[in-house]
């Protein structure tokens, strides 16, 4: 997405970074977030010190999640029917040393106000004395898709990071199974599978000084679960190797504690902290972004970010626009030939003063044409706030510029333009980012449907809805600030 370079002062920055730039609401106050995982409807992670978040809907969070026994930087995975949680025990130079433990426990469910709500004795899976080369702090866990085995890392910059195999039944150490060493010069690390290659993720740099946390996310990769993993230069991470991933950006600061979350197929979201959310006075918060993948590597997609843009569809470039008849713009034949000598004046825009009375004024069609920057092919698009979210995101409004006249579902699984937004739920846009940076856009819900429907290109010039297929051009889209 093209952006502008504008030189900001420092009031209009901090308004940019409350404004513009989105980021979980509510209190999603937290440090070293857990992988977040879902049960019975609602999104969970856990935090250091035995908290954690809880959202209805994954944009608003709130304190509640629970988790015993105290420690630092848990993580958390479902594994069948249950939720086992991995943490630490001390270490990391906490209360002064760095000798620890990573202990694991399970639970049938994680609402504290379940009946059937009651973690087991937590069982201890590795462990580090003051004077050794590991730190056992920072857990991270992998249930291999590929194998069905459970791998734990742990570690931080005291020393190197390491993989155990743990039993994914009991969450257990698997009896004479050895820590392996992987990387040095990281912590807070996670294993994820895709592909046919393990990443191994970790938190680089300093933690824990609000706006002065130097955090940053890198990552290496291996065709084997246990290393080595070298970068996209080809450095081990065992000599300090990794590709960055995410820094700060935006007004936050010192990002770390990488998790990964599968939503669809192509599209998946990454969570995590920044260390230091100037907008929310330098408190550690949740974040939750885009993950894409490019050559195979994982990147941070962007944030949405409020604007008037070409809406594009990726099967032929088209733009989506009202279908109202073509208004020619008034202005003089120019001869191809000869010099030029008359003066050469700057054409002005077409503008929606210019058209607009030749449109109906009720519902209009939508259709997908050339794109021309006229004011029928140009869709501002505003958070709506009040109508909650979904993971990572909020709804959207999607309008012709300067005017109130909004993109909506029908109940005939088609698009149309309605000359008046009223916050319905077919009038509210859900647009996330795919994996390969591309875009879908989701109306909330479609009059009579049950299923999920997405935006698509039906045809060159017909836009519809029906169901996502990230392997079609047809369900992709692009914005473009032009």
């Amino acid at each position: 997405m093209k952006t502008k370079s504008i030189l900001l002062g420092s009031a209009a920055l901090m308004s940019l970074w409350t404004s513009d730039i989105f980021a979980q609401t509510g209190s999603p106050y937290i440090h070293d977030p857990s992988t977040i995982v879902e049960c019975d409807g609602k999104y969970y992670t856990f935090g250091t010190g035995g908290g954690g978040l809880i959202s209805e809907d994954g944009w608003t969070w709130s304190g509640g999640a629970v988790r015993p026994g105290g420690g630092a930087a848990p993580d958390a995975i479902k594994i069948g029917d249950r939720y086992l949680i991995a943490y630490s025990a001390t270490g990391g130079g906490l209360g002064g040393g760095h000798a620890g433990r990573v202990l694991t426990m399970w639970n049938k469910t994680l609402d504290p106000n379940s009946p059937d709500f009651e973690y087991t004795e937590p069982i201890e899976v590795a462990h580090s004395l003051d004077d050794e080369d590991c730190d056992a702090i920072d857990a991270g866990l992998l249930l291999d898709p590929t194998t069905g085995r459970l791998w734990l890392s742990y570690g931080t910059y005291f020393g190197f990071i390491r993989i155990v195999e743990l039993d994914p039944a009991t969450g257990k150490r698997v009896e004479g199974n050895e820590p392996v060493d992987v990387a040095i010069d990281c912590e807070a690390t996670d294993l994820i599978y895709r592909n046919g290659w393990y990443y191994l993720l970790g938190t680089h740099g300093t933690c824990c000084d609000g706006p002065n946390s130097t955090y940053n996310i890198v990552v290496g990769r291996s065709r084997n679960v246990t290393g080595p993993y070298v970068d996209n230069m080809g450095r081990d991470m065992m000599k300090g190797g990794g590709k960055m991933v995410i820094a700060a950006n935006n007004g936050k600061t010192g990002p770390g504690h990488f998790g990964r979350y599968i939503v669809d197929d192509g599209v998946e979201k990454m969570s995590f902290h920044y260390e230091a959310d100037y907008a929310r006075g330098g408190r550690s918060v949740l974040a939750i972004r885009p993950l894409l993948w490019k050559n195979d590597w994982p990147v941070a997609g962007e944030d949405f970010k409020e604007g008037t843009y070409e809406i594009e569809s990726e099967r032929r470039g088209y733009a989506l626009e009202l279908a109202v008849d073509f208004v020619r713009m008034q202005t003089p034949r120019m001869r191809f030939w000869g010099d030029v000598t008359e003066p050469v004046e700057p054409l002005k825009p077409q503008t929606l003063a210019d058209v607009i009375d030749t449109w109906p004024t009720g519902d209009i069609g939508v259709r997908i044409g050339d794109y021309m920057f006229r004011p029928h092919q140009r869709w501002t698009i505003t958070a709506v706030p009040e109508s909650e979210g979904y993971l990572g995101g909020q709804y959207y409004k999607i309008a012709i510029e300067g005017t109130d006249r909004a993109l909506a579902a029908t109940a005939d699984a088609e698009v149309i333009a309605v000359p008046k937004f009223t916050g319905a739920p077919e009038q509210l846009w859900r647009i996330e980012q795919l994996t390969d940076g591309t875009y879908r856009i989701m109306p909330k819900s479609v009059p009579g449907h049950d299923e999920e429907l997405v935006l698509i290109s039906a045809a060159d010039s017909t836009p519809s809805l029906g169901k996502f297929d990230m392997n079609s051009d047809n369900s992709k889209w692009s914005f473009h600030d032009r």
